[in-house]
């Protein structure tokens, strides 16, 4: 444990990831496995932003949103894979205070972002099918461009707020985080300081920023369902179905995992749960989603087709 002494106080210089529960006979096999799935985040997140910016028939308000949160995936997933492969592969699991604060915020505003691009998409999925007529006029360039800063501004705000008050709090002797990741409600258990202004601030915050964009997506896809029963023709519906579908299973896995870490009661094996949990919304859902959207988005399809044709008949000249 390495510690600065000030004042006849021991103040903690860095803390230690426990990490991930796993056997060392395994360790190798899950380093591996864990490896393909960032390397596989990476790859698809990027795949789908360079796909939206180099074709033009993906120059719409769907896209643009969905461009962020690609970007906000891959980003999200970086904040903590890396460190994990990296302790997974080291003697001493440690990161430094510093390191371990700018993890907070980083894994807080991207997080965060994701989420508000969800409720940004889901609002552009209700007004393209309740007002197909009155869909260009609604969602204008100056709307969906206002929409993404304002995600980016309330998630900076945010994570600057639980980063600064994280920073206030004292840690002294127990330095051992059963995680593989700084995550708050651990380090609040280790703090030798006062935590109620933190844990009233994330009971506050987290109703605001979680509960309440969680309810929106929930109105807009009423609204969208109550819309898609109106229409008689069933080509009608399965269109209003394919373009929600994916978008809705984005929703599922992130809201699912979420609610199921925070909001199911706690058991013996909590930490294990947790842990798990989390490797669910950190790893596999940013994993997913370039997956989800491509496989089941004709649109994507359709502009790999045509950057790989244009890139063939290239070759041929």
């Amino acid at each position: 444990m390495t510690c600065v002494y000030k004042r006849n106080k021991t103040v903690i210089s860095q803390f230690l990831l426990l990490g991930l529960p796993i056997p060392p006979e395994h360790q190798q096999l899950f380093y591996a496995l864990f490896l393909a799935m960032y390397l596989t985040t990476v790859l698809g997140n990027l795949i789908i932003i360079i796909l939206i910016i180099l074709d033009s028939h993906l120059h719409t308000p769907m896209y643009l949103f969905l461009s962020n949160l690609s970007f906000s995936d891959l980003c999200f997933s970086s904040v903590t894979m890396p460190k994990l492969l990296q302790n997974m592969q080291s003697q001493v699991p440690s990161i430094p205070y510093a390191g371990c604060l700018a993890q907070i915020y980083f894994f807080l505003f991207f997080g965060d972002l994701g989420n508000f691009l969800l409720v940004t998409m889901a609002y552009d999925r209700y007004v393209a099918i309740c007002f197909p007529l009155h869909y260009t006029t609604i969602m204008s360039p100056r709307l969906c461009v206002s929409l993404v800063v304002l995600s980016w501004v309330l998630t900076t705000f945010h994570a600057m707020l639980h980063t600064l008050l994280m920073a206030r709090l004292s840690f002294c002797e127990d330095n051992v985080i059963p995680h593989y990741f700084c995550d708050m409600s651990a380090l609040l258990k280790l703090a030798c300081s006062d935590t109620r202004v933190n844990e009233v601030v994330i009971f506050i915050v987290v109703s605001i920023f979680l509960v309440f964009p969680f309810a929106l997506i929930i109105m807009s896809y009423v609204r969208i369902l109550s819309s898609i029963l109106k229409v008689p023709s069933s080509q009608g519906i399965y269109k209003a179905f394919s373009t929600c579908g994916s978008h809705l299973s984005v929703v599922s896995l992130f809201y699912g995992t979420v609610i199921g870490l925070y909001l199911s009661p706690s058991s013996n094996n909590s930490t294990v749960k947790d842990t798990v949990m989390s490797l669910m919304y950190t790893v596999v859902t940013p994993m997913l989603n370039p997956l989800i959207y491509s496989l089941r988005n004709r649109d994507i399809k359709g502009a790999l087709e045509r950057i790989f044709c244009k890139r063939k008949i290239q070759l041929n000249l």
